[in-house]
C-alpha cells in the first residue's frame, strides 16, 4: 500500500477487533473514529512517519489491550493513555519521537505486561520507580536509549520476599516484576553492579545487557530458565559463572569484551545441547581441552567465536560441529599446520573463518566450497597461496571458491603470483599485502564486479597499473604501495566515482601528474599517497582544485569509512614515524592526507590548497618546490602535520600559520631557505629547532640564533638523512569484523616521541565480531515491539 490517505479507514465496521496498518506509507491526519471501535483489541499504526494525530482528549473508554504507534507520529499522553486504556497490555513506541520520561510516567500503567521503547536516545535515567512497580511486566526493552546510571537494587517490604533491604539507596518494593521474562538493555550507558534481582528472576528467558558499562563480577543464576543471555562489551570481571552450565535451554551465549578470567573445559559446554551461538572472546579466559576425551561441543552450533582465549591448539572438541557457519579462532597461539580433521568442520556450511593473527605455518586446502570469507592473515604461511583441493593448479581452484567475498592472506611469507583469475571473482575484499609475491596485477578486471577494497601493499609486484581496474566501479579504496609498480600516473583513476583512498608511495611511477580529463576528477577521494616514486612536474593545482571530498567535511559522530557487505571494519592502521612502529585503532572519516613526499615536483604550491579545509596532514618534503609558503595555508585550521623539509622555498613563515593552525601536533620546515622571525604562538612555541633547522636564515625562538640587524641570510642546501622519512606513514589494514558491513579505515597520526613508545604497547583494534554480533542478536530476538 502506497501513499494512502488515513480517510480510506472512515468506514470501519464497528465490529472489528484487530487493525493493522503498519508499513501503509500512510499521511496525514488518522481520524479520530479509529480510537473509538467499541470492540477494537489491537491497533498497529507503526513505522508510518507521516501519519499523524493524537488520541481524543474527552471522555472515552477502548478495549484495548495491544497498541504499537513505532515510528508514526501519532502523539499520546502517556499518563492519560493509561487510565483511559484499562485493558492495555502491550504498548510498543519503539523509535518515536514523542516520548519524554519522567519518574511518575508508567504509575497508571499497572496492567502492561509488554513495554517496548527501545531506539528513542532519550539519555539520562530509567524511572525505575514506576517500572519495577509494574509486576504483570513480562517484556521490557529498553535498548539504545543512552541511559546512564545504574539498575536500582531492590529491597522488599514483605518478610516473604526473598529479598532483602541492605542499603538505604536501595528502591523499595514488594518484589521486582517476577514474571519478567525479556529484559533488553543493551547499547545505553549503564553501570554499576548487576543487581542480585536480575539473578533471583524465576522466569527470565531473554537478558541482554550488551555494550554499557557494567562492572564487578556476574553472579550465579538462580534458576534454568535462561534461553539468551548476552553480557558482552562491559567491564565485568571476575570468574566464570557455573550456573551457566546448567541453563540446559541456552540458545545464545554472548560474554566477549569483558575482563573474566577463569580457566574452563571444552567439554563444560557439551550440556548445552540447544547453543547456537557462543563467543568468549576477548576476555583472559583459558580454554584447554582435555586429551582423549570424547565430548564434543554440541553440533546445534552455528556461530563459534573464541578469539585471544588462550588456545594453543585446535580445539578437538570442535570436530562434531558439522552445521557450523561462523569460527573465529583468531589472535590465540595456535602453531604448526591446520589439522585434515578441521575440514570436516562445517564442510557444506562454514561461510566465515578467520584463524589471523596465530603461528600457522601451512594449509594444505581449502575445502569450504560455501566460504565468503577468509581471514589467514599474521600467520607463518609460506610458499603458494592455499588453494581447495583436488588439483594443484592456483588460478582455477581459488577462483572456484563462487561465493567468496572477502579474501585476507595479508601478513604472512606467502611467494607466487596472485591468480589472474582473481580479477573475475565474486570479491568484495581482496588483502594480500604483507607478503613476498611477485609478478604482475591481475590484468583483468571484469565489468560489473564488486570489488570494494584492494590492498596489495608490500610485496615484490612489477609491470604497469591495470587498466581494467576502472571496471572497479565500486572500488574505495587502492594501496598498491611499496611494490615495483611502473608507468606514468593513472589519471583514468579519477573517474571512479566511490574511490576514498588513493596509495602509490614507493613505487617507480614516473613523470608529470598532468591535467584532469573529467569534470570532477577523484570527487570523493579522501587520502592520496603518491610518495616516493619519480613524479616531475608542478603540483597538480587543477587536482587540488576538485578534491571536494577534503573540503568543508563536517561529522557530528564517530564514523568510519565503511561500505554496507558482510559485517566488518578494516580497523588497524600501522604508522612509521621517526623510526617508531605503531599499531593504531581505526580511524574517522575525517581523516583527510595528502602525501606528495620523496619525488622530484617543482614550482610552487598553490595558493589554492587553501581551500582544502578539511586536511588533517601534508607533506611535499623532499622535492624541488620553490617559491614562499601561501598564507592560505593558515586555513587549514583542522590540520594536524605539515612537513615542507627539504625544498627551496624561500621568504618568511606566515604568520598566518602560528595564528589559526590551533591543532598543529608536528612541523617540519627544515632544509630550505627560509629567513626571518619564527611567527610564536602557543602551538608554534611547542615546536623545537628540529622543526627549522638549516633555514640559516630563520631567527627568534626556538633557534638559538636572536633577530638583530645584522643577521645574516645565508642558506646551504644539504640533504637531512634524518628526516628522509618525515612525518612518513604506512597503512597497513588489519582485521575484519563480521556480520554484514564491510569497511575500511585508516589512519594518519602525528604523535610526539612520548606518547608513541605507549601507543605501541597498548593500541589494539576492535576485533571484527564486536560488530557482528549486533546482528547476530537481533536475528535471534522474538519478532517483537516493532
Amino acid at each position: 500500500m502506497s501513499s494512502t490517505s488515513p480517510d480510506s479507514f472512515m468506514n470501519l465496521s464497528t465490529s472489528l477487533t484487530s487493525l493493522d496498518l503498519s508499513w501503509s506509507s500512510l499521511q496525514g491526519k488518522l481520524p479520530e473514529n479509529v480510537f473509538s471501535l467499541p470492540n477494537l483489541q489491537q491497533l498497529d499504526l507503526s513505522h508510518n512517519p507521516n501519519l499523524n494525530g493524537s488520541f481524543p482528549q474527552y471522555n472515552w473508554s477502548s478495549p484495548l489491550k495491544v497498541l504499537n504507534l513505532s515510528e508514526s507520529g501519532v502523539v499520546i499522553d502517556l499518563p492519560h493513555l493509561c487510565r483511559k486504556l484499562e485493558y492495555l497490555q502491550i504498548l510498543s513506541l519503539t523509535n518515536y519521537n514523542f516520548l519524554k520520561l519522567s519518574p511518575t510516567l508508567l504509575d497508571n500503567c499497572t496492567q502492561i505486561t509488554s513495554l517496548y521503547l527501545s531506539s528513542n536516545y532519550i539519555g539520562g535515567y530509567i524511572p525505575w520507580s514506576s517500572i519495577l512497580n509494574l509486576q504483570q511486566l513480562t517484556h521490557l526493552d529498553l535498548s539504545y536509549n543512552n541511559f546512564v546510571g545504574p539498575i536500582l537494587e531492590i529491597c522488599s517490604n514483605s518478610t516473604k520476599k526473598s529479598f532483602s533491604c541492605v542499603s538505604s539507596k536501595h528502591q523499595l518494593v514488594d518484589s521486582p516484576p517476577l514474571n519478567l521474562k525479556y529484559l533488553d538493555l543493551n547499547m545505553n550507558e549503564l553501570n554499576g553492579t548487576i543487581p542480585s534481582w536480575l539473578y533471583s528472576l524465576p522466569s527470565l528467558q531473554y537478558l541482554d545487557l550488551t555494550s554499557n558499562k557494567f562492572s564487578g563480577s556476574i553472579q550465579e543464576f538462580q534458576h534454568n530458565s535462561l534461553e539468551y543471555l548476552s553480557l558482552y562489551s562491559n567491564n565485568l570481571q571476575g570468574s566464570f559463572p557455573r550456573s551457566i552450565f546448567q541453563q540446559v535451554n541456552l540458545t545464545n551465549l554472548l560474554l566477549s569484551s569483558n575482563n573474566l578470567s577463569d580457566a574452563l573445559q571444552f567439554d563444560h559446554f557439551s550440556k548445552l545441547k540447544k547453543l547456537q551461538v557462543l563467543d568468549l572472546s576477548n576476555n583472559s579466559l583459558s580454554l584447554v581441552s582435555i586429551s582423549n576425551n570424547n565430548d564434543t561441543l554440541p553440533n546445534t552450533l552455528f556461530e563459534l567465536y573464541l578469539s585471544s582465549c588462550g588456545i594453543s591448539e585446535f580445539p578437538y572438541s570442535l570436530r562434531s560441529l558439522e552445521n557450523l557457519v561462523y569460527l573465529d579462532l583468531s589472535n590465540n597461539q595456535i602453531e604448526g599446520s591446520v589439522p585434515k580433521w578441521l575440514w570436516n568442520v562445517g564442510k557444506d556450511s562454514l561461510e566465515f573463518l578467520d584463524i589471523s593473527h596465530n603461528s600457522l605455518t601451512q594449509i594444505d586446502q581449502i575445502p569450504w566450497k560455501n566460504l565468503k570469507y577468509i581471514n589467514l592473515r599474521s600467520n607463518r604461511l609460506q610458499g603458494h597461496l592455499p588453494i581447495p583441493p583436488p588439483t594443484t593448479e592456483i588460478s582455477h581452484l581459488i577462483c572456484n571458491l563462487s561465493e567468496l567475498l572477502v579474501l585476507d592472506l595479508s601478513n604472512n611469507n606467502l611467494s607466487g603470483n596472485i591468480p589472474q583469475c582473481l580479477g573475475n571473482s565474486s570479491l568484495y575484499v581482496l588483502d594480500l599485502h604483507k607478503n613476498k609475491l611477485h609478478g604482475i596485477i591481475p590484468s583483468h578486471f571484469a565489468k560489473g564486479n564488486y570489488l570494494h577494497v584492494l590492498n596489495l601493499n608490500e610485496n615484490q609486484l612489477e609491470g604497469s597499473l591495470p587498466k581494467s581496474l576502472l571496471n572497479c566501479e565500486w572500488l574505495e579504496f587502492l594501496d598498491i604501495g611499496n611494490n615495483k609498480i611502473n608507468g606514468s600516473f593513472p589519471w583514468w583513476l579519477e573517474s571512479l566515482l566511490n574511490l576514498q583512498v588513493l596509495i602509490l608511495r614507493s613505487n617507480r611511477f614516473h613523470g608529470p601528474i598532468g591535467i584532469p580529463k573529467v569534470r570532477h576528477p577523484f570527487h570523493n577521494l579522501r587520502i592520496m599517497d603518491l610518495s616516493g616514486n619519480e613524479f616531475t612536474g608542478h603540483l597538480p593545482q587543477k587536482y587540488f582544485k576538485n578534491f571536494v571530498g577534503m573540503m568543508n567535511a563536517t561529522s557530528d559522530d564517530l564514523r568510519y569509512m565503511q561500505a554496507n557487505l558482510y559485517g566488518s571494519y578494516y580497523e588497524i592502521i600501522s604508522l612509521t614515524i621517526k623510526g617508531y612502529y605503531a599499531e593504531l585503532q581505526k580511524i574517522q572519516t575525517m581523516l583527510m592526507v595528502i602525501d606528495f613526499s620523496r619525488n622530484n615536483f617543482t614550482g610552487e604550491i598553490p595558493e589554492l590548497l587553501g581551500k582544502l579545509n578539511s586536511l588533517k596532514g601534508l607533506n611535499f618534503s623532499h622535492n624541488k618546490i620553490s617559491g614562499s609558503i601561501p598564507p592560505s595555508l593558515g586555513n587549514l585550521t583542522n590540520l594536524e602535520g605539515l612537513d615542507l623539509s627539504s625544498n627551496k622555498l624561500v621568504g618568511k613563515i606566515p604568520w598566518q600559520l602560528a595564528a589559526n593552525l590551533n591543532q598543529l601536533q608536528f612541523l617540519n620546515l627544515s632544509v630550505n631557505q627560509l629567513e626571518g622571525l619564527i611567527p610564536r604562538s602557543r602551538q608554534f612555541d611547542t615546536f623545537t629547532n628540529d622543526s627549522y633547522k638549516k633555514n640559516l636564515g630563520l631567527c627568534g625562538f626556538p633557534i638559538s640564533e636572536s633577530c638583530n640587524e645584522n643577521t645574516t641570510h645565508q642558506f646551504q642546501q644539504e640533504d637531512d638523512e634524518e628526516h628522509v622519512n618525515g612525518f612518513d606513514w604506512k597503512i597497513v589494514l588489519m582485521g575484519f569484523g563480521s556480520g554484514m558491513v564491510i569497511g575500511i579505515s585508516v589512519g594518519y597520526m602525528f604523535l610526539s616521541d612520548k606518547i608513541i613508545d605507549g601507543l605501541v604497547k597498548t593500541v589494539k583494534g576492535e576485533q571484527w565480531h564486536l560488530l557482528a554480533k549486533r546482528s547476530k542478536q537481533k536475528r535471534a530476538r522474538p519478532n517483537v515491539g516493532n
